[in-house]
């Protein structure tokens, strides 16, 4: 499985780097870095980072 952010929709909040910090964090310019492949322990920091997301811009996708 894998995470995506759909990037015409995300807005550089940066809640899911609050969330999963792990996965999601802002550069020095404010723009969302992450990564797509994540370990399986991480899935409920993922989901987490997906429900606070203000833009729903956080999506899984394939399978795991």
């Amino acid at each position: 499985m894998k995470v995506w952010v759909d990037r015409n929709i995300c807005d550089n909040h940066g809640q899911c780097a609050i969330a999963a910090p792990d996965n999601f964090s802002l550069d020095a310019d404010g723009v969302l870095q992450y990564k797509e492949d994540f370990p399986d322990a991480d899935l409920e920091y993922i989901e987490d980072a997906m429900d606070v997301c203000p833009v729903q811009a956080i999506f899984l996708k394939g399978e795991q």
